[in-house]
């Protein structure tokens, strides 16, 4: 793998910022510097009850990912060459196999994702959106990619009224195509494979086509989602694909053709990714949503035909001896991971193991006075002043770790901070989002040093529910803060609903740099707000704890998003319940389902993880398996793979 070089040179040029290079600057209150644009080495909340439906238990059931048939804690995966960490055996197996086949990271990331959309469809897909960090090893540049789905230009903050004025709760307005936003997965994965990939962006299409065609087994997940997602049912293009005759989801093993979704790969394979955007897949589109059965939405050829994907400007900053970069605004993921770590960076976090009380409580801390700053902060920047540099400077950091309570006094909600930069005028009301846990993510690391690090997701589990083309579309404009109405007597809040405007998200693909600027981590999670946690907690496994990404992804999560401290039921962390009351704290367990997938690059060796609460696999070459179908034996039950 290439290795970039440090020089005082290039430290004095990080210190003091440089301007941008080709997309590859890095924003950060400690370090605003092109670090990886060409200068390194030389080279150019939880929404509140009122807010959705009131039935607990229904919420609980929605939210819990199924855990029957999953394999168990996993070793970690060592390569030499290549690994593919999926969220699904069968998409990191395509993943892998095309870096076997020559193919860099990127492309291995579109094949696996096509086939994510097929086998995964609770997840992501091409109906949805997503981040991508993309580090080229040969020009020593990272790229941040913004594929996030946008509002149409008709939405505004009555979108989701009843005809009384009333607020719709959560579940109320998901469902249906008024909560569908312009996706903007494909667009992004065009443009970084214009720009990074090496073999046709056509052919990286096949896999998921022949499964699509051939029909592939339904997972022990993907039958427990369907038996507890009322959803699809409201939707008959959905519930006649996923459901029998008489209503049942279909069970494991059971054999599943697509061939719309077949279809539709094989027009954007002869017409391009504009057939999606302005073709007919995209009257399709703007069809389903504007006469959904439920909640006809506003979505216009217009909305489609004007998406454009992002490069944004890298956010990075110094924790201890590394360089952390993750996803700038509109996600909230990356500039909150970076608060929570710049809070502990005077700590000491290895003088106690992870699951230690006190290791506990340093975490929760920092974790809810940044979920403080990111509910109040944080939206589209192209439509609100965020203040990123700010919330990142060295001197604000010092001042809120201060008001970390290490004590054993009942613990309060944390307020919001002042960074340097911050809006001035009114702060708006408090508003939260629902940000359920049905995403998926990505990372792969190529024979060249390449490295794709991705989340993508269509928000609920299936989405909105509409089924077009063969795969599901998102309901992300559920992603806008809640209520949807501004506070006329307070200010507008910065994830208020417009048009045009990408929601806010938590979604966190993080890429980790040793002191001589070689990539050491990437990781990243799915799970709603719970990413920014799951991650953090992960990116210190590794860095503090000296624990291998493997061992980091298994630990027990215990998380604080400036509320109850939320430990993992029915592991490790629950038990240290009791300790945690004394410490002040409310507690609550809970079954916290992430999926994290991972990479650790050390000298020569990759350290591959993949999560055991979910299905997926890390593959390096000594862990593929030549048969398309084969991945699948994984997951289901006596299933036999085609040769």
């Amino acid at each position: 793998m290439s290795q970039p070089t440090w020089t005082p040179k290039n430290l004095l040029a990080a210190a003091v910022g440089v301007a941008l290079l080709g997309g590859g600057a890095v924003i950060g209150g400690w370090m605003l510097a092109a670090l990886f644009g060409g200068v390194l080495g030389g080279h150019a909340l939880e929404a509140p009850a009122e807010a959705v439906d009131s039935d607990a238990a229904m919420r609980e059931a929605i939210f819990r990912e199924m855990q029957e048939g999953l394999h168990g804690p996993a070793a970690p995966t060592y390569a030499e060459r290549y690994i593919s960490a999926v969220a699904h055996p069968a998409a990191a197996q395509v993943g892998a196999q095309v870096l076997e086949d020559g193919g860099g990271a990127i492309d291995a990331l579109i094949a696996a994702q096509m086939v994510l959309t097929l086998v995964e469809p609770q997840s992501s897909g091409v109906g949805g959106g997503g981040f991508l960090l993309y580090w080229d090893a040969s020009e020593q540049r990272l790229t941040t990619y913004d594929g996030r789905e946008t509002a149409p230009q008709a939405a505004d903050g009555s979108l989701f009224l009843r005809s009384d004025g009333a607020q719709k709760g959560y579940f109320e307005a998901l469902a249906g195509g008024r909560s569908v936003g312009a996706p903007g997965l494909l667009r992004m994965l065009e443009a970084a494979h214009a720009a990074h990939g090496s073999k046709p962006f056509d052919a990286l299409l096949h896999p998921a086509i022949r499964m699509a065609e051939e029909g592939f087994p339904v997972s022990p997940r993907l039958n427990g989602m369907l038996a507890g997602i009322p959803t699809l049912k409201k939707t008959p293009a959905a519930r006649d694909f996923f459901y029998d005759a008489a209503g049942e989801p279909w069970p494991v093993g059971h054999i599943l053709k697509n061939p719309d979704f077949a279809r539709t790969l094989r027009t954007i394979q002869t017409e391009g990714v504009d057939a999606f955007y302005e073709g007919e897949i995209a009257k399709a589109i703007v069809e389903a949503v504007r006469t959904s059965p439920v909640n006809p939405g506003v979505l216009t050829q217009a909305d489609l035909a004007g998406y454009e994907a992002k490069v944004r400007p890298n956010l990075c900053a110094p924790y201890r001896r590394f360089t952390v970069c993750g996803m700038p605004p509109p996600s909230s993921g990356g500039l909150t991971v970076l608060q929570i770590l710049g809070l502990l960076e005077d700590r000491v976090l290895d003088a106690d193991p992870p699951l230690h009380p006190r290791s506990v409580q340093l975490f929760a801390e920092a974790m809810k006075l940044a979920h403080a700053d990111r509910d109040r902060y944080i939206g589209d920047p192209d439509f609100a002043d965020v203040p990123v540099a700010g919330m990142l400077d060295r001197d604000y950091l010092t001042e809120r770790a201060a008001l970390m309570d290490l004590t054993d006094a009942p613990k309060e909600t944390a307020p919001f901070g002042r960074p340097p930069g911050a809006p001035a005028g009114p702060d708006p009301a408090p508003t939260a989002t629902e940000e359920p846990p049905s995403t998926t993510h990505l990372t792969i690391v190529d024979e060249a040093g390449d490295v794709a690090v991705m989340t993508s997701s269509i928000e609920f589990a299936f989405g909105s529910g509409l089924w077009v083309g063969g795969f599901l579309l998102n309901n992300q404009l559920t992603d806008f803060a809640w209520p949807s109405t501004p506070d006329p007597e307070t200010g507008l809040h910065p994830n208020r609903m417009e048009g045009g405007k990408r929601p806010r998200s938590s979604m966190s693909p993080t890429l980790v740099f040793a002191p001589d600027g070689e990539p050491r981590l990437a990781i990243g999670s799915p799970g709603g707000s719970r990413i920014i946690g799951y991650t953090a907690q992960a990116v210190l496994g590794v860095l503090d704890w000296d624990l291998t990404v493997q061992e980091a992804i298994d630990l027990p999560h215990y998380l604080n998003r400036n509320g109850p401290l939320e430990l993992e039921e029915g592991t490790a962390a629950a038990d240290l319940a009791e300790a945690m009351r004394q410490r002040g704290y409310e507690v609550q367990l809970r079954e916290m389902t992430s999926g994290l997938h991972g990479v650790e690059l050390i000298a020569d060796q990759l350290i591959g993880g993949a999560d055991p609460r979910r299905e997926g696999r890390a593959i390096g070459e000594r862990q593929l398996d030549p048969r398309l179908f084969g991945g699948f034996e994984a997951v289901v039950p006596d299933y036999v793979a085609p040769e």
